[in-house]
């Protein structure tokens, strides 16, 4: 006897802060909506230092309570210990990231429309017809669904990605929290070529004086982490819990196909300066709701159809951004130690910390990038910088064309 098919309009593979939110967003319209959550709480386990700007809540609204924290300051830190300090405008959020991801769980199970599946794992999908009309099979752990449209949220190892044949290049994180001696309003973040992705941080999460202390890097994340934590004198063994994540770093990937887009993690939707992506990813929800909403209402769901209401409305924007993330990452990766410690220097005698700090901005760097290139000492910095190192001129021309 064949396994029943169960019918949806659209199937969302994982519940993350990109499912949640997506499927808040189609909460309320006639669509009937799936999502697969292998994990059986939603939110957990915690994979994000959770710092995020204030744009946040131009974006969305959420219980003030979830905010823990606010961040007057950034230190920015060189291997030799040389610092740099930035205080603008810009005041993130440190917010409770498990609450936040739940608190759109629970706005769209409360629809009638949406219906989550949690404890059950996706599996595979394939094209198929029926009476016609195309659609996609979905098989999971525990039952098979039919849809119009399946959306991979399914993080970096994304497997609705993996079919296809997108994937992502990975860094991996490493967190404790732990109560700490940080200046309570002050993230610091810590630069090294032995770390050269990403770098190591230490995130208060308030007057509770615990701190986030957490490290990114694509190889020996343990033996990194430890080295780390012996340089700020934090003993593992006085951690409250631990956490561990995967980052997507690099491009935002190729997100739009037949009856199929990708959103979050799984596109690639990450800044490379700092591994974070979540006002990056509302923004492409936003995109992709109404994207799913406009194909409905034409009943078409080719490629092209999603690639010009989906793809290229995040290209021209958060995609533009991601290209700039990832060419000052590129540069940041190439630096030595040196070459921290004199772009410190220039830094701060030069009025560039005074323009960061007026102009700077954690999820759209483009103005500033170009305000930082009219300086006279950072252009000659970064000129005699790309002439020791000619072979990364071209990657960085690699990104802008890509």
């Amino acid at each position: 006897m064949s396994e029943k098919v169960e019918n949806y309009d659209v199937v969302i593979i994982g519940a993350s802060i990109a499912g949640n939110y997506l499927s808040y967003l189609l909460s309320g319209t006639n669509l009937k909506v799936a999502v697969i959550e292998e994990h059986m709480e939603v939110g957990r386990p915690l994979q994000c230092a959770g710092i995020i700007s204030m744009k946040l809540t131009d974006l969305v609204s959420f219980p003030e309570d979830i905010i823990l924290n606010r961040v007057n300051t950034a230190k920015i830190l060189a291997p030799s210990g040389k610092y740099i300090k930035l205080a603008g405008e810009e005041k993130p959020y440190i917010i409770d990231r498990v609450r936040f991801d739940r608190y759109f769980y629970e706005q769209a199970r409360s629809s009638e429309n949406i219906s989550f599946f949690l404890g059950e794992k996706y599996k595979s999908f394939e094209y198929s017809s029926e009476k016609s009309e195309n659609c996609v099979l979905i098989q999971t752990s525990k039952r098979k669904l039919q849809s119009k449209l399946l959306i991979g949220c399914d993080g970096p190892l994304s497997s609705v990605a993996n079919q296809l044949g997108v994937q992502n290049d990975l860094i991996y994180a490493s967190q404790i929290r732990t109560k700490a001696s940080f200046p309570p309003d002050e993230a610091m973040m810590y630069f090294d070529p032995l770390w050269k992705e990403l770098f190591g941080w230490v995130v208060p999460e308030g007057k509770n004086g615990i701190c986030r202390i957490g490290l990114g890097s694509s190889i020996y994340i343990k033996r990194m982490f430890h080295n780390f934590l012996l340089r700020l004198n934090i003993s593992l063994a006085d951690k409250i819990d631990q956490q561990g994540g995967i980052i997507p770093y690099g491009l935002m990937n190729k997100i739009a196909y037949d009856h199929v887009l990708l959103l979050g993690d799984a596109a690639g939707q990450v800044k490379a300066t700092t591994g974070g992506g979540i006002v990056m990813l509302l923004t492409a929800a936003k995109y992709a709701a109404s994207c799913i909403k406009k194909a409905f209402a034409s009943m078409c769901f080719s490629q092209s159809f999603i690639e010009t209401h989906y793809e290229q409305q995040c290209a021209s924007t958060i995609g533009r951004q991601i290209k700039i993330h990832f060419i000052i990452r590129t540069i940041f990766a190439h630096f030595s130690e040196e070459d921290f410690d004199l772009f410190f220097q220039i830094v701060k005698t030069s009025k560039v910390e005074e323009i960061i700090s007026l102009y700077g901005d954690m999820d759209f760097p483009l103005a500033l990038f170009i305000r930082l290139l009219k300086n006279p000492l950072i252009f000659k910095f970064l000129l005699g910088f790309l002439r020791k190192n000619p072979l990364l001129l071209f990657k960085i021309f690699k990104i802008l064309f890509k």
